[in-house]
């Protein structure tokens, strides 16, 4: 019984990255913008954040995780412009730039690591994310539960959440009452790169002690499921996020029950995650919950 309650930490660890990249996702694809890149957004926010605390642990002490937090963030919303600019100014298409994005981000991370580190992955740091007490529970699940109330409060109390889900059902009407679609737009990708960014500086700050190319590990796209299972509303991301979030721990905590090792193969258990998120998708594909004008580029004064 201790063994699953143990499970608890390990899970919460592994939910508040992925929800956290869930409601920058949410947000992004509400303002009708498709956001395939969540996966490269994290990868380039885990970099930031570990290369900034490996060169900076001992002269800034505790002060380095959090300012790694923020530094994670801020490249994570830097690499989103590109996105923003692909799909918004251009009008090109949301799927194949948010897959160039992925794709540009593994390279430059391990250029990059390359100049600082002469290895392709960050220098390891002394220690990462200190957990609240001896709970075992890193601040992290504090921070997301954080983001999905805000996220809740802007898309539904605020005037500036009935602004973009406006664009991302009807753009044209919300522009016919003047409404700028493109700057809504491009502020709800920055936002989705900059909660994007700030996931993967939490992953790789609590979960592990250097960036690699595994480090994401698909949390991304599992994010990206968890937008689509949860039907683009912050309770549904929220539990969604928490069952996927659960799956990728009990993937790895199953390492340490000696019964169940002995009953499957490890390799099942490390599979969990993605059938999970598979079946989740499969179940729901024939229903429609999505922004209608969701991936589809906006032209001013087109009908």
């Amino acid at each position: 019984m201790n063994n699953w309650f143990g499970l608890i930490p390990s899970a919460l660890l592994m939910v508040a990255p992925i929800l956290i990249t869930a409601c920058g996702g949410m947000i992004c694809e509400r303002s009708g913008v498709v956001n395939i890149a969540l996966e490269g957004l994290m990868g380039i926010g885990a970099f930031a954040a570990a290369a900034f605390h490996a060169i900076n642990e001992f002269a800034l002490g505790g002060a380095s995780v959090w300012l790694a937090l923020l530094v994670g963030a801020v490249c994570g919303a830097i690499m989103s412009l590109i996105l923003a600019y692909a799909a918004v100014s251009l009008n090109a298409d949301q799927t194949i730039a948010g897959t160039g994005i992925n794709l540009l981000v593994n390279g430059i991370t391990i250029f990059m690591a390359q100049i600082l580190f002469n290895q392709d992955r960050t220098k390891e740091f002394n220690m990462g994310m200190r957990t609240i007490g001896n709970t075992g529970i890193y601040p992290t699940a504090i921070i997301a539960l954080c983001v999905v109330l805000i996220c809740w409060f802007v898309l539904y109390k605020l005037p500036v959440g009935l602004r973009l889900r406006a664009c991302g059902e009807h753009p044209q009407a919300a522009a016919s009452v003047g409404i700028n679609v493109k700057k809504v737009r491009y502020a709800a990708v920055i936002v989705s790169g900059f909660l994007g960014g700030l996931a993967g500086a939490c992953l790789v700050l609590t979960y592990t002690i250097q960036y690699t190319s595994n480090t994401i590990n698909g949390a991304g796209f599992i994010a990206l499921a968890a937008v689509s299972f949860g039907r683009w509303r912050p309770a549904g991301i929220s539990l969604s996020s928490l069952l996927f979030g659960t799956a990728v721990a009990f993937s790895v905590y199953v390492t340490n029950i000696a019964s169940l090792r002995e009953l499957l193969p490890t390799e099942f258990f490390t599979m969990l995650p993605y059938i999970i998120t598979l079946a989740a998708l499969v179940v729901f594909s024939g229903k429609n919950y999505a922004p209608a004008a969701s991936g589809k580029p906006y032209e001013k004064g087109a009908s």
